[in-house]
């Protein structure tokens, strides 16, 4: 059987110019109740059961379809058989109509958040080094006690992190050290130790403690830039006073170490975490000098119930200030 159209106004061919432009103006506000129809009709091109998805009479949803076809001056769906299929304007609707109730999902659950915190989501940044033991210990404390509470988690460099919380990405930010322009919040959480990492065959090896200006002539195996330890060394080596003579540039700490390990130079590290590579001695600078790990989220942007609950819990877990270096 031929196509047919199902919903086209009868009165169509002697419609007005005037009036053809104004049939073809959708109002927004008259369509939005019309959205889960057209959603259940691209996902199931059949009227009886799109209305049984979205709790209507099916004569009201077929009214609605007619009504749609009258203000685009076009039908949103013909018969073919027993059956019906959205026809190309109509298809074009439904998949807008897809598209804003997908946007309008974070929403409703932002809104199902705030009425239950424990339904919560929360989506940390941090340092990839952060997730061996500390970010993995935070979330099982808080979920102790928040069970219910989803995790999204984002590993990256540090640089990274603290643009994802800028675009919305994130809620918090783990990150050393914490981002400090206006548009941010943040709190220490705690503090690592910097030190020098040599070759245990280094001339400084036998050293109680090492001062930063011993480094001067040596070649510095660094991360590369955008990772948080990077900008803390190159902020030590300016205040004092020489450029570092940089011989390998890695995007992980345990590849410095492992190079560290086989002679090709020295490093400014945190205490490894496991059992270091053979070959490497680990020295105290002096003066003492720390890594600041601070948990940042932004001033103007409210934050749900749950990302306020693990920011509080991961607060009260804090060491207290940083090290003067």
């Amino acid at each position: 059987m031929d196509a047919v159209n199902l919903f086209t106004p009868s009165t169509l061919s002697h419609t007005s110019n005037t009036e053809m432009r104004q049939n073809q103006y959708v109002d927004e506000l008259d369509l939005a109740p019309k959205l889960a129809v057209l959603k259940a009709l691209a996902a199931d091109e059949h009227v009886t059961r799109a209305a049984e998805r979205v709790g209507l009479p099916q004569p009201t949803v077929s009214r609605w379809l007619a009504e749609l076809g009258d203000q685009l001056g076009a039908p949103i769906v013909v018969r073919t058989g027993r059956r019906v299929r959205l026809t190309r304007a109509g298809r074009l609707l439904a998949e807008a109509a897809t598209r804003s109730l997908a946007a309008l999902e974070p929403g409703l659950r932002a809104v199902e958040e705030e009425l239950d915190p424990e339904k919560g989501r929360v989506v940390l940044g941090f340092l990839h080094m952060l997730g061996r033991s500390v970010v993995p210990e935070l979330v099982r404390g808080f979920r102790a006690e928040h069970p219910h509470v989803r995790f999204g988690l984002v590993q990256n460099a540090r640089y990274t992190v603290v643009e994802k919380l800028l675009q919305g990405e994130i809620d918090l930010a783990l990150v050393a050290p914490p981002p400090d322009g206006p548009e941010f919040s943040s709190e220490v959480l705690f503090e690592q130790e910097l030190i020098v990492v040599v070759p245990s065959t280094h001339r400084l090896a036998t050293r109680k403690a090492v001062r930063l200006k011993d480094l001067a002539d040596e070649e510095l195996i660094v991360l590369e830039h955008g990772y948080g330890l990077r900008q803390i060394t190159d902020d030590m080596f300016a205040k004092a006073g020489f450029t570092p003579r940089i011989a390998f540039e890695s995007q992980e700490i345990e590849t410095v170490r492992g190079l560290v390990a086989a002679g090709l130079g020295v490093a400014l590290l945190t205490h490894a975490e496991t059992t270091p590579p053979a070959g490497l001695r680990e020295l105290p600078l002096t003066p003492r000098a720390g890594r600041v790990f601070g948990l940042a989220w932004l001033k103007d942007r409210p934050l749900p119930p749950a990302v306020r609950a693990f920011r509080d819990h991961a607060l009260s877990g804090s060491r207290g200030p940083a090290l003067s270096p």
